[in-house]
């Protein structure tokens, strides 16, 4: 048996189908290749249960040939967009063309219409089902169950960072869309009600806010842009507690068990893509209850499209700092 997964994008989807690599690499014995675009490869590059990992730029021509030559089994299509299709239909037809049977396709079903009807309607017809139990159902077919061991992410030792030795919370400041941050002022804010030593975490994009935020206490440290994914995956590992938005290194951060407390704007768990924490470890979602206009979509905004943007303006910043700061105390006790 030798198997294809495929989901392009982006940081936390990729980690989210850490569990489907390792299970279908153990349950089944098979060899586990895996497509990504080549700037998620970092996620993916240390991971034990992945036998060779395959990056495309743009195109699925840079790859085409080279996975016709492999002779899969099984393709695992978790993305289940116009790339993947083409994918597909290359290697259906290529293969074909060429006498030699296709692999055989499982697509991840992504509840679109569900979603549409959730984000527009505030219909919510979503499964009660983490988006990580409806990724292994797209390999049921091949026996495989849930382990329940949660998710995965791996780092080098050569990539790991220096890190404060008191117990701090990792404050991860960014997200791909404004819709699903906090304003800066509250970011400060919460700093501020935590006595602890806090790192910020985020990309380049978040470097700048990052040091205004440090800029307003010297426990305070500004590591955004500063370290590469699996550096800030390193410190998110080191941390206490994580606060986090809806983004890659929440995931991350789930993978290693980490009390979290994560910040909920125009998402809603109810999407399915919430910490995912299987032997039941207890977790913060902060969110506004109540307005009507959320979700507002299954991705987010630059701005909010009603001007307003309570569901993160009415954020409350106290209970926030008062859950990492519980976690931090539970941590020093033990």
């Amino acid at each position: 048996m030798k198997v294809l997964i495929v989901r392009f994008s982006s940081i936390g989807d990729i980690v989210l189908t850490t569990p489907v690599i390792r299970c279908v690499k153990r349950q089944t014995g098979a060899e586990v290749h895996f497509l990504t675009k080549a700037g998620f490869a970092a996620t993916l590059r240390n991971n034990p249960y992945v036998d060779r990992l395959w990056t495309i730029k743009k195109d699925i021509s840079e790859v085409a040939e080279g996975l016709m030559n492999e002779n899969f089994t099984h393709l695992i299509d978790l993305h289940g967009n116009l790339r993947t299709l083409e994918l597909k239909q290359r290697l259906r037809w290529g293969l074909l063309l060429r006498g030699r049977r296709p692999p055989r396709v499982s697509t991840f079903d992504k509840l679109n219409f569900r979603k549409f009807l959730l984000t527009r309607f505030k219909l919510d017809r979503m499964p009660a089902r983490h988006i990580v139990d409806r990724y292994l159902e797209a390999v049921a077919g091949l026996s495989v169950t849930n382990d329940g061991g949660g998710l995965d992410y791996f780092i080098a030792p050569e990539e790991e960072v220096a890190a404060p030795e008191r117990p701090y919370v990792a404050f991860v400041i960014g997200a791909a869309h404004a819709t699903k941050r906090l304003e800066e002022e509250q970011m400060k804010e919460i700093c501020k009600r935590l006595p602890v030593p806090v790192i910020l975490l985020g990309g380049p994009d978040e470097a700048e806010t990052g040091e205004r935020i440090a800029a307003t206490g010297d426990h305070l440290t500004n590591a955004c842009g500063r370290y590469s994914l699996n550096g800030s995956a390193d410190l998110v590992r080191k941390a206490a507690v994580v606060i986090t938005h809806d983004t890659g290194l929440m995931h991350i951060a789930a993978a290693y068990r980490k009390p979290i407390v994560s910040v909920w704007g125009n998402t809603v768990p109810a999407l399915g893509m919430y910490p995912y924490l299987p032997d039941g470890q207890a977790q913060t979602l902060a969110e506004v209850p109540g307005l009507p206009c959320r979700p507002c979509s299954k991705i987010g905004y630059a701005a909010c499209p009603q001007g307003h943007f309570r569901c993160m303006r009415e954020q409350d910043l106290a209970g926030i700092a008062r859950a990492a700061l519980l976690a931090v105390e539970t941590q020093f006790l033990e």
